[in-house]
């Protein structure tokens, strides 16, 4: 369950250009701020979620650019 509700938050993050580069922007200055703003941005689309399967989810993917921006953001996430 955990890992479908990451699917679809993640996949409405990313058809969301805008929104995307400014979790991305906002993850360089504070990572654990964009946690919890992706976590509000769950639950206001009914897709709960916590840190710990956010950061789950984004180590499994096997996207370059996800991976990329993983590094930049390494301190929260």
């Amino acid at each position: 369950m955990a890992d479908s509700t990451a699917s679809k938050l993640y996949d409405l993050i990313r058809a969301d250009a805008e929104l995307t580069q400014s979790l991305f922007r906002q993850a360089l200055q504070d990572p654990s701020g964009t946690l919890a703003r992706i976590r509000q941005l769950g639950l206001d689309h009914g897709l709960p979620i916590s840190d710990e399967e956010i950061r789950h989810f984004v180590a499994s993917l096997d996207d370059d650019a996800t991976k990329q921006w993983l590094i930049k953001a390494r301190g929260g996430l």
